[in-house]
Order: structure tokens, then sequence, then C-alpha cells
């Protein structure tokens, strides 16, 4: 790698660009972040120093991390330098979150902080309340959250930085993200991936990430692999990668101010090159983009040794340094001498403000990291142009019937959703956009892609919007970081397999809930999720591609956050897909089949029942204007078609039963008001599923969720549902069914068995219902394939179904 103490120096002192006066007010504004952020960590009181330290400045409970914030700090007020003297669009997000007193202290210095929250003025007395709120019962996360100015990136979780980073620069031509990569977070196996975001990128529209990689060389315990491999291997990793490493190494702040500000003006002046070439179509081949490797002391500038062992340059300085200075009159004076080594008489005035030349080493306005619209997404955040969804309708002469890909004809509404807003919206996917038969976005637009390509290689492009990459982490991050940047996606993904992001999921979810509640923060597009290749349809795959449970995990969370919907055809699908691109500030979850199946409602229709989230559908129902018997409730576009067949039996079988047939679009109707904001109220919920008669439920998912969403219920005794048990490998889509018993026949026979007065006359229903279900073994196992009365199955009219069976007496069993 190339050190960059080596590189040729500009005009300047000790072998690099900053004149000595530069080099002063930098190391300056370096000195207050590190003063303020020790400050935050230990004290909440005597902010100033204005009297020795005493028991009662030091917080009670000490919590944060020390250790790899002063090199954040290095890195922010260089950055600060680069942007004035360049007048750049820079974001800062760092890799290494629980730096987090850094970052805040940065925005107070800036004054970004003080404008957004008043009551931390840039004084005395806001200098004391910045120090006490930090991890402190009513205050900020010790790490870089939503309540920090000027960032996107939780920084809870490890691995994310550079995936969020990309994100933010696609489609941002004026963008450099520098991106902090912790030494701990580059042994995660999303970051590894991520660091091949580099081939994804055009320098003709999209901006630029600068990875920084901070060896400071600790974890919590343990040293960091990077930090201890040979730098000609660590070499080797990264320019395998596509990058153009430069490694600024060393302890000393004056040498390492010059060779980092040097380092920093190369990267820039590369990026530009390339970005240059590139908008001038001089480009042909990949760039191989600059990056910096920051070599650095663990807790640099911290206290040297502490009782005989050594702080600064171990694991020790990871965290607190040292917790028990409120009670240790002799660590007590080690803070004291580490706070006062900041010298900060020199960087605050006697009012506790940040001197002139401190405040004037930052850029104005939204031009400060801290103040960027940018990482307040919902500013530049503009409404979609959508096409009228309702055009592409699929007809439905006669509910129950066709064969459609729900998803192909979703495909045709976002192809021309990508032609109408090609600088806002993307989608991404791992590998897996045609296989969800969503190919026809291809026609206006290629995958992203600026590697190799040889001929057969199918739409591959530089400027290409539909990003794939065989990492379901990767395409996450991107997508939120595009979303927090003001943008617009989709993620399709086949269901059992994106349970991988389920904890990126939640650190979004949460930032949404938090920022619910954060005035300034601007609502951002919502997080769309559309899930197919679903568990009913992955019988060739076998067991290891079933699992419908990312729905259980997702509702877990607030509910102001989360909605889940069940679109049984494809007009229902439109209408929801349509609604969830124009909503805000949610996690939209879409779960939709991508094999031919049936289809129930005009678009009219449609759209109406979406609207409401759960409705009866009257076609299906026999209870016009009576009690029902029975309701057959349902969610998902397979038990919607196994409901209905079943509610056909019955119609047959028992001319006189009342079955009230409802179908939920929108899961979190099920839910009580008072849980969830699209939840039914009692009256509601009891007028579609009554007090006390039998429930008959088939559900897409697990079973037990319908419980926990309805367990508040009048009637919840009276629930009996269906759904995923864990049951099926490689067999047959409809043996999916009878395996979980979910079922036409396992569902008939459990309403017969939940209606009281069909049990003396069902007999003989129940023989050929049974009957049924071991003629289908039998014939799966010699044919490899269902009945053609299953496969060719299709909606009829109620009450056509088999011969009935009336009270008076029991006919042969029925045919078809």
């Amino acid at each position: 790698m190339t050190d960059a103490t080596t590189l040729p120096s500009e005009t300047g002192t000790r072998g690099g660009p900053l004149d000595p006066d530069e080099l002063r007010r930098i190391d300056a504004w370096w000195r207050a972040a590190n003063y303020l952020s020790v400050g935050q960590i230990y004290l909440m009181s005597n902010p100033l120093l204005r009297v020795p330290i005493e028991a009662e400045h030091v917080k009670p409970r000490l919590l944060g991390h020390w250790g790899t914030t002063p090199g954040l700090n290095f890195v922010y007020a260089h950055l600060n330098r680069a942007i004035m003297a360049r007048d750049l669009h820079m974001m800062y997000i760092i890799g290494p979150g629980h730096g987090g007193p850094g970052l805040v202290a940065s925005a107070w210095l800036e004054g970004t902080y003080s404008e957004i929250y008043s009551h931390i003025s840039q004084d005395e007395e806001g200098m004391e309340r910045l120090f006490t709120q930090f991890s402190f019962p009513g205050g900020i996360p010790s790490h870089v959250a939503p309540e920090t100015p000027g960032s996107i990136h939780e920084g809870g979780e490890l691995g994310y930085s550079l995936s969020h980073a990309y994100g933010a620069a696609f489609d941002n031509p004026d963008l450099v993200v520098a991106a902090i990569v912790g030494d701990g977070e580059a042994e995660t196996g999303p970051l590894a991936t991520s660091w091949h975001s580099n081939k994804f990128v055009d320098p003709r529209r999209d901006g630029a990430v600068l990875p920084i990689l901070h060896l400071n060389g600790y974890k919590i315990a343990n040293p960091t692999v990077l930090a201890r491999i040979p730098d000609a291997e660590l070499d080797a990793l990264l320019r395998g990668y596509g990058h153009n490493p430069y490694v600024v190494s060393g302890d000393d702040p004056a040498t390492m101010h010059q060779a980092f500000a040097a380092t920093l003006d190369r990267c820039l002046d590369e990026i530009r090159a390339i970005q240059e070439q590139a908008r001038a179509g001089e480009l042909t081949e990949r760039p191989r983009w600059p990056m910096i490797v920051l070599r650095s002391p663990k807790g640099w500038t911290g206290p040297d040794t502490l009782d005989g062992k050594q702080v600064e340059g171990s694991w020790r300085s990871h965290q607190v340094p040292f917790a028990d200075a409120r009670t240790n009159d002799a660590h007590r004076t080690v803070l004291e001498d580490w706070m006062r080594s900041y010298r900060p008489e020199e960087l605050f005035d006697s009012t506790g403000a940040p001197v002139p030349e401190i405040a004037r080493l930052h850029p104005k306005g939204d031009r400060r990291m801290s103040a960027t619209p940018y990482a307040n997404g919902g500013l530049l955040l503009r409404d979609l142009r959508l096409p009228d969804f309702a055009s592409y309708a699929v007809p439905v002469d006669e509910p129950g019937t066709g064969a459609v890909e729900s998803t192909r004809v979703l495909g045709t509404w976002l192809r021309d959703v990508m032609a109408h807003n090609p600088d806002t919206f993307r989608m991404f996917s791992p590998d897996e956009n045609n296989s969800n038969r969503l190919q026809d976005v291809l026609d206006v637009t290629n995958r992203t892609w600026d590697a190799e390509t040889v001929p057969g290689d199918d739409h591959l492009a530089r400027d290409g919007r539909v990003m794939e990459i065989l990492s379901e982490h990767t395409c996450e991050g991107w997508l939120e970081g595009y979303l927090l940047t003001g943008r617009h996606g989709l993620f399709s993904c086949y269901e059992a397999f994106i349970h991988v992001i389920d904890s990126m999921f939640n650190q979004h979810a949460k930032w949404l809930k938090v920022t619910d509640d954060i005035p300034w923060r601007r609502p951002i597009a919502s997080l769309n999720y559309l899930l197919t290749s679903h568990v009913w349809r992955q019988d060739h795959n076998g067991f290891s591609h079933q699992d419908p449970g990312f729905i259980d995990h997702a509702v877990n969370k607030k509910a102001d956050v989360i909605r889940v919907y069940l679109p049984p055809d494809a007009n229902c699908l439109l209408s929801v897909a349509d609604h969830c691109l124009r909503s805000r500030q949610y996690v939209n979850i879409i779960v939709a089949g991508k094999q031919p199946a049936l289809q129930y409602l005009s678009m009219d229709e449609a759209i109406a029942h979406c609207t409401k989230g759960i409705g009866i559908w009257p076609w299906a129902s026999t209870d016009a204007g009576a009690e029902p018997d029975v309701v057959l409730g349902c969610a998902g576009d397979v038990p919607t078609m196994e409901a209905l067949a079943a509610a056909d039996l019955l119609h047959g079988f028992f001319p006189d039963l009342k079955v009230r047939f409802v179908n939920v679009v929108d899961l979190m109707r099920l839910q009580d008001d008072r849980e969830h904001p699209h939840g039914l109220s009692a009256a509601d919920f009891d007028a579609l599923f009554t007090r006390e008669k039998p429930v008959i439920f088939a559900y897409h998912g697990y079973p037990w969720l319908i419980h926990r969403l309805t367990y508040r219920r009048t009637n919840h005794d009276n629930f009996h549902v269906r759904g995923y048990k864990e049951e099926g490998t490689t067999t047959t889509p409809f043996d999916m069914t009878v395996l979980n018993q979910v079922d036409r026949y396992n569902l008939a026979i459990d309403v017969i068995d939940r209606v009281p007065r069909l049990r003396d006359v069902s007999a003989h229903a129940r023989e050929w219902l049974r009957g049924k279900l071991i003629e289908h073994q039998r014939y799966i196992r010699e044919h490899g394939e269902d009945m053609p009365e299953i496969k060719d199955w299709q909606w009829r009219s109620a009450g056509t179904g088999p011969v009935a069976v009336t009270e008076d007496a029991a006919t042969e069993a029925p045919e078809g």
C-alpha cells in the first residue's frame, strides 16, 4: 500500500499541505471534539473544569465508548477542511457506531446541535447539558442514533456502513460519502460483501464513496484481524476488492495531520478525475476507486497507562478506560489530567462557546455534515410519478377462474414506475428479479453492473437501475441508504431467505419508530418488501425453502411502523403495491405468489376490498340476511384458494349450512384498534366473525400469529387456525397444504367438527373427505403430480359442488 507519509507534499510545513495556521486550527478542533467526547462519557457538571473535579461531578454510571472516538474526530476535522476548500456536498457514515460522543461533539461545535436542540446551547450551561444527557436516563444513546444530526446510520449493529454509504451515493451525483469502516466491523459478513459495491457505481450519474478503514487494533477484548495481518496481505485484499488504498499510520498528531490532509486531497482528486472522465464519456473501464487506511492507536490521546497497565493502544480503552472515577480519588485525578491535556482554556471562551478559530473551521449552512439534507432524506423526498395501476387490471369474468402470475402483472406496472422515475426509484433483489416474475422492468432499464461483461450476458449495464447481488444484506443496506437520503425503492426476495436480514430490518424499524417522535426528522419513503416464491410453492425446493416467519418477526415491532399485506390475486396486489409506494415512514410487507393462480376480484372490487383491508365475499358465502353457522376466514393466496374450495365442498354437502367467507388483505386489521392503527374495533370485528360462532381460519404463515393478533377478541376461543406447521419437503403443491392441514379437505372436516348440528349427519361427508386425502396420497406417489381435479379446480357457483347431504338422508359420495 502507498504510505501517505511518502506522498509528495504541497506547500506547507512538516511534509504536508497544511500551513502552520491550518495545522494549529485543525488540531484545535480535534482537541475540542475529544474534550467534549470525554466530558460526555464522564461528567455531569463542572464542564469547563473551573474547579477541580469532585466525585459529585462524575456520573454515577459510566457508559460509552472512547477507543474509536478520537480517530473519528480526527477524520471529521479533516473532512471539514476539504468541504470548505472544495465546496463539497459530503456525508459522514461511521461503522463504529459507538463513537457516538464524537459525532455529537462535532454537531455541537458546528452549531447544528444547538439549532435543533435549543436547550443544548453553545455555552457553559449548554455544554453541561450536553455532557449530562449522554447515556443518561432521559437523554441520548451512546451510539450514533436518530437523535444525532447528520446521521443515517444507527451504528447499534456492525456491518452496514459501506452498504448504507453506497445506497446514499446512488443517483446523487454531487455527493461524496465518507464511510468509516471499523476494523472490528470489517470482520462481519455483511461488511466483507459490501466492499463489492464499487462494481455497481456509475460515476456518470452516481456520487462517490470514500471508504476509510480505521485500524486501531482492538475490539472489546481481542485484536482485530485486519490490524494483525501483514501490510502486503491487507494491500492485496483491498486491491482485490477494486480499491487503490493509501495508508496513514502513526501517533504523532502533527505528522498525522499533514499525512492525512495530503492523502485526503489525493483521494478527492482521484474521485473528481474519475467522475470527470466518466461524465465526458472518456471512461471505458471500471475505475479503481481510492480509499484510506488509517492506523491510529486505540483510545488515541487518552491515558497511556493506569495502575501499571497499558490503556492507550490497547483493548482497555475500547469502552470506558476506567469506570471508578467517582469513587477512586487517584483515578479522578487521572481523568482531570486527561481532560486538561486538551487545554480547554484555548478552545472555549469565558462563556463556554467555541473560540472563533474553531467556530470558523467548519462549513456553513447545509454544507455542514451535521446539517446536510442528505442525512434528513424527508427534506429531499418527492412523490413518485405512479401510473394508474387500475389500467393494468386483469379481467375477471367470474371469480375464482383464470391462471395468472400475479407478480408478473405487478412487473408490468413496476416497469412503468421505473420509466417514470429514472432518478428516484430502484429495485433491489438478491439475483431473483426474473425468478420473481418481475423481468418486464428490464424493458426500460438494465441490471446495474460495472464489472466485466461477456457475450450472452443478460441486461447488464453501468446505468442499470435493477440492483442485484447475491447478498440479502447488501441489497437491504443499499435500499436503506437510498431511502434514508430521500428516494424510493422495492426489495423483492424469496420469502424463506428474507430472514437473512432480520436484524437489519430490526434496526431500520427502530429508526423509524424513534424518528416518528423527532420533529426535525422528516418522514421518508417506506421500506417495501415483496416476498414471493413463498412457502406454499416451494414444493420442489423442499424444506429449506419453506419459512413464512418473517411476518411473525416483523409484527413484534411497534404497530405505528409495521404493515403486512397478503393480496389474494393480481388486482389486489396492484392496489396494495400502489398504496405502499405512496406511503411514508412504514415497513410494508407484501406476500404474493409468482405461480399461475386463480383470480377473484375485478379491479373495482379489489380496490374496495384492499381499502377496507378485510371483508366478506358474498359470492362465496351462504349466510346473507342470516346468522352464519360458521365463518371461513383466510389470508394469503393459497389459503384463500383452499378455503374457497372447502366452502364449495360444504355448499354441496350441506346446502342449508350458513357459511360466511371472510378474506383478509391487511393482516393488521385482525388486531384490536387499541393495539394497531389499522385494527378493527370490537364491534366491527364481531360483526364479521360473530361473538360465538366457530371460525375456521386458513392462514399463509404460522397459525399462532393469528391467535396473537386476535387474543383480545370476544370470540377468540372459537378461532381455529390452520397454517404452516413446519411440515413438508419435496412434494407437490397441494401436498404441501395437506401435510400442514390447510387443504380444502381438512378445512371442510374442521368445519364439520366445529358446527354442532352437523355431527349427526356428517358421517358420509367425513368419509368422502378422508377418502379423498387417501386418494391424493396414492395419486401423487404414482404420478408425481396433483390430481387433475386439484390442479384444474376453479370456483363454481355456491351450492353446485358435491351432491348434498341433508338431515333426512345421506347420499352417495359426490363426484369431482
